[in-house]
């Protein structure tokens, strides 16, 4: 493979972000990390550097701000980075209800995981069209088919990935573009920390967690061959499994029982 095709990977300075830019660099690509965290992506832009010969360019780009898709994408083509590989990771969860939120907040939610993951990829589409190749993986979540949360976006904001990615691949495909939705469970990084949920978490049973290494191998395997859709584990394959036959309204009903607010 050559080594100038690049990718753009968001929320490149932890967790799984960073797992697919040691893995892609690691496989020939040059890589441009994107994040709010300048000094943790340059720590890993070098050592990307150091330890794999490729480019690994730093942006420094906080996606709740309506201008950073286009500001990204410009600065990609001026460091002469053409996009071949967008990996749409950046992402978080509310930490309280819907209503009793500020306004700023929901809508920097929504335009973090909802508009700039269907900017970039619009924006990164014509050329790979033009160049007949291209792997967009999007981050969804198991939480995608599971039962809504009461007062969160979240579920509702990985279904729209979920749903979008397929639809979208439906009509790049035939250009040589493949585009994934990536539906992990739980997933060793720092986005509990982040989200204040860390307590939490930690009392569930080790089985259920998934190492960053373990879900970007399935992904890249899974857009890989063109398909549109990976959950990635067994555990999660089996839940996604259980819960596709469970009806409408009982799974309200289940998500309202397991409110995390209460």
């Amino acid at each position: 493979m050559a080594t100038t095709r690049a990718t753009l990977i968001t929320g490149a300075s932890a967790g799984i972000g960073a797992a697919f830019a040691r893995h892609l660099a690691a496989e020939g690509y040059d890589v441009l990390l994107v994040a709010r965290r300048t000094e943790r992506l340059d720590e890993l832009a070098t050592r990307i550097h150091d330890e794999h010969g490729v480019r690994a360019e730093v942006v420094t780009a906080d996606l709740t701000d309506p201008a950073a898709p286009a500001a990204i994408v410009a600065r990609a083509t001026d460091l002469g980075l053409p996009i071949d590989v967008l990996i749409n990771n950046a992402g978080l969860s509310g930490g309280a209800k819907f209503s009793d939120t500020p306004w700023d907040s929901v809508a920097g939610e929504l335009q973090l995981m909802v508009t700039a993951v269907t900017e970039l990829i619009h924006r990164v589409a014509p050329g790979m069209k033009q160049r007949g190749w291209g792997r967009i993986i999007n981050l969804s979540s198991l939480a995608a088919l599971s039962p809504p949360g009461e007062g969160l976006l979240y579920t509702g904001i990985k279904a729209y990935v979920l749903n979008m990615s397929q639809s979208v691949d439906m009509e790049l495909k035939p250009h040589g573009i493949h585009v994934t939705a990536l539906c992990p469970g739980f997933t060793h990084s720092e986005f509990h920390d982040v989200m204040g949920t860390r307590e939490a978490a930690d009392r569930l049973p080790s089985f259920m967690w998934q190492q960053p290494e373990a879900v970007v191998r399935e992904g890249w395997a899974a857009v890989t061959h063109g398909k549109p859709v990976c959950i990635p584990g067994t555990l999660n394959k089996v839940t996604a499994a259980a819960i596709r036959p469970v009806p409408q309204r009982i799974q309200y009903h289940l998500g309202r029982t397991l409110n995390p607010f209460k």
